[in-house]
Formats: C-alpha cells, structure tokens, sequence
C-alpha cells in the first residue's frame, strides 16, 4: 500500500488540466481514482481520445505504473472507463449525457416560493473559509485535534463487522438502533437523573432536527410557542417555518423569566443549563415555577439541553427529572462533545408524542444512518466516551481559564456573562458599541466571532457579542483577544 498523499503543487506537463493535481486520499491509487473519476464527471476530458498511459500518469505524479494500473481497473470495473485492446484506456461512452440545447445555461424555476424563504432566514454565518482562520472564536465547532478519532475508528470498524452486515445494510423499520438506545438510556440519560423507558426515546439527527420534528407537531395546535430572547435563531427559524405564531421572552440573569410566558402558549422552548446565548443557568425556583405554569395551563416544554455532557457534576437537576406531569419534551446531542458533523442527537417525550414524532421522522428522513448508530453505540458502551468526556472537560476548563484571563486583561470595557460551564463567553460592549462592525474590520486579522444582534427577535442590539473557544487553538487565545482589543 503506498504511504498517503498530500496535495502535489508542481503542474506536470502533458496532462489535462483536470489530471494535473491529485488530491488528498487515503491512498495514491485512491487518488487517481478520485482524480480522474472526478474529471469524468466533470466532462474534463474528451470521450473520443485516449486517457493518459500508464507511463505518463505514473512519471508525471511520481508514482509506480503498478499504482496507475490498479486505479485504472478499479475504474474499469465500476464502469467508468473502458479498456481497448493495443488503444489503450477511454472514457465510457455511457458516462456521456445528451446535449440538453441550454449550452450550460442556468435554468430559473418558474415556482413562486413564498416569503420569508428559508435561504434568507437570518441565522449565525461565518466566513467560508473559517477553518483556515488562526483565531476562530466561533461557536458550535470544534478543533479537531480533539476528536478521538482513534477510538471512533475502531469503533466503526467494529460496526462494520460481517455479521452485523444485514442489520447496517436494510433500511430499518423501526429507525434506531436499539443497542444505542439502551446506551442512550443507561448511560447519558441516566447520569442526568432521566429515567425513560424505550418507548419514551428516539435518535434524531441532532438538536435541531428533535426542534423542528416539534415544531411541526405543534404546527396545528392553537397558541404561540414562546423562544427566549436573546436565544437560538435557528429555533425561531424551524417554529416560524413550520406554521408556528412565535413569541420572545426575555431572558436576566436567572435565565427565562417564565412569569411573562402569555396565557395563549403551547410550547415553550428554553435552554436552562446553558442559556443560548448568555451561558446564564435557569435558577431552581423558575425551574419549578416554569413546570407549575406548564402543568397549570396546558402548555408544553421543550428542553433543549445541548451542552448537557460539559456541565459540572453538582449542576442543577433537568426540567425532564423534574417534571411529574409528561409537559417536558427533552433534547440533546453529541455535537458539543464529539463532533457536530456526526449530526447525532436523541428526544425524550411521552411515548404517544415519540410515536408521532418517528412517523414524521420517517416521512422527512427515515431515520439517522443504521452504522453511525452502532459506532456511536460501541463508542459508549466500550468506555471510550466517558475517557474523552473527562479528557474534553479538563480541556474545556483550561481554555475557560485561558479566556476569562485574556478577557479581563484584553477587553475591561466589556461587561462579561456567566461562564462557569459551556465553550463560550456572552460580552455586552460601551453605548455606542458595534460588534457587526467590529468583526467585519477583524477578519483580515484572521479573528472571527459572532456579533450579538442575530440572537435579538428584533435585531437591534448590536452591542453584544459572542467568543467561543472550542475550536481555538490554546495558545492563540491571548493573542486573539489581544487584536480584538486593539481593533477596539
């Protein structure tokens, strides 16, 4: 097996444009094939003339015409090149579509969607090319150095086994994967004092689609569904979006004051542990008061726990443990502690309200893929994410220590939210103060954060602004605040 690639910079000559760069691959035959499979689709290279040889391929990226041969019959056998005899190698025929007389152009659809459309939902949006930005202080993503991808190898691998192969292969029924259920219930439900049965819980693919699957079994009720304010404006976009009339509720510094919850409410959405975006925890007594409201007048709550596994161990109980009255819909995910890519979440709910949701489940997405479940499963089971829990927790609180420091030394003129748990630190900036303004004069600086006015129902208080700190690397944190201090 060849040792794996890194993208080549030097251009050889006698190619195609489209052949001149191997990405990066596991492997160099596996480049080649993603290499020339993807010009294929491209339509980078003419059907009626040769590939390159063996030869050419082979000198022009420095690899063993063994090499070139392999990813050559790899792409004979899957159909997309022919092999002539004493000719040499062809695109195949069949790859090539007919002229559709648009010569490329792009075609506008005739249907009239309806306003607000989804694609300008006001939503936290960060440059595209974050990732390569040297101080990151988004939130919602990770550094990747902390992903335990050794453990989450072998566990897949294990999920791939030959005699699980059937269940991983069939499009299941049922929808989750009952070792990850039991893992789900007896590991991470349990540790924060939830008892459910297996009817009363179902795998989601993460918080947000436990939010919408809500929202449109809400959609029919009367009433409005009540969001804190400020708080998560994708919640406001998936209430708004399945039918729902939404209401702010103001949040200080106890979290959501549930004594303006109005009269009309059918669904309160809160985040108590780690308000979203103050970090502010919802006290005991509104806890208590907020499941009195619920069970006096009618209304449901969904609690969306989504830094649960990143509190400390003497937090404060869950609405779910609390409540003796079937009002609270509970929601989490792995995203703040694996990894938001794995889109891998779970709801708790009354069963009547669980077998609703996994038929609108079915009806949108099936259910989350049958072999993430298992990996996920066997990640648990095996040990491995209570290991990365306690190695991600001291890890957290050493950067937690990092920017509180750096932000008492870099930015006194900010006034700083609670911050004992969670990735992130809620600042509210001097009268006057525009974050929007301020991270727009910061991105040639490669420091990017989240202005405040998105979390605002109205959109109008610029003078906060978010700092997470999850996917920073460490050693830059002081350097980061340091340029946001002098861009101030």
């Amino acid at each position: 097996m060849d040792n794996p690639v890194h993208r080549i910079t030097r251009r050889p000559r006698g190619l195609p444009p489209a052949l001149r760069t191997l990405p990066q691959a596991h492997t160099r035959r596996d480049a080649l094939i993603e290499m020339l499979s993807a010009a294929i689709a491209e339509d980078a290279l003419p059907v009626e003339l040769p590939l390159p040889s063996c030869r050419d391929l082979a000198v022009a990226h420095g690899l063993s015409k063994n090499t070139v041969q392999a990813a050559y019959d790899r792409l004979v056998d899957i159909g997309l090149v022919t092999a002539k005899a004493k000719s040499g190698y062809f695109v195949a025929a069949a790859r090539r579509s007919e002229p559709s007389g648009t010569s490329g152009a792009s075609i506008r659809s005739t249907l009239i969607l309806p306003d607000p459309r989804p694609s300008t939902m006001p939503r936290v949006r960060h440059p595209e090319n974050w990732q390569t930005s040297p101080f990151p202080f988004v939130y919602n993503q990770i550094d990747p150095s902390l992903f335990p991808i050794d453990a989450w190898r072998e566990c897949s691998r294990l999920a791939l086994a030959r005699k699980g192969l059937n269940a991983l292969t069939a499009d299941d029924e049922a929808g989750d994967n009952p070792h990850l259920l039991v893992q789900l219930r007896k590991r991470l439900l349990a540790h924060r004092g939830i008892a459910v049965t297996e009817s009363e819980i179902m795998v989601t693919l993460g918080t947000q689609n436990a939010i919408a699957l809500t929202g449109m079994m809400m959609r029919s009720l009367l009433g409005t569904i009540v969001v804190e304010d400020p708080g998560y404006p994708d919640a406001r976009n998936a209430f708004g979006m399945t039918g729902n009339a939404v209401v702010p509720v103001p949040v200080d510094a106890e979290g959501l004051i549930v004594d303006l919850i109005p009269r009309d409410c059918k669904l309160v959405h809160v985040t108590p542990s780690h308000q979203f975006p103050t970090s502010v925890t919802l006290s005991l007594a509104r806890r208590r008061r907020l499941l009195e409201l619920a069970e006096a007048h009618g209304f449901m709550v969904l609690e969306d726990d989504y830094e649960a596994d990143l509190e400390p161990e003497n937090s404060l109980p869950t609405l779910r443990s609390l409540d003796r009255s079937g009002r609270v819909i509970y929601a989490s995910s792995l995203s703040k502690t694996l990894s938001p890519g794995l889109r891998l979440g779970f709801m708790v709910a009354p069963t009547d309200i669980i077998v609703e949701a996994k038929a609108l489940r079915h009806a949108i997405l099936r259910h989350a893929p049958t072999q993430l479940q298992e990996t996920a499963a066997l990640f648990i089971g095996l040990g491995h994410y209570d290991a990365h829990l306690r190695q991600l927790s001291r890890e957290m609180a050493r950067r937690r220590d990092a920017m509180g420091k750096g932000i008492a030394k870099h930015l006194p003129m900010f006034r700083t939210g609670a911050c004992s748990a969670g990735s992130s630190f809620w600042l509210q900036g001097p009268d006057g103060f525009d974050s929007e303004a301020l991270a727009t004069s910061l991105v040639p600086e490669g420091v990017v954060f989240d202005p405040g006015r998105i979390f605002f129902s109205n959109g109008r208080r610029k003078e906060f602004l978010r700092l997470g700190f999850a996917a920073i690397d460490p050693g830059k944190i002081d350097e980061g605040l340091r340029r946001i201090a002098i861009a101030m």
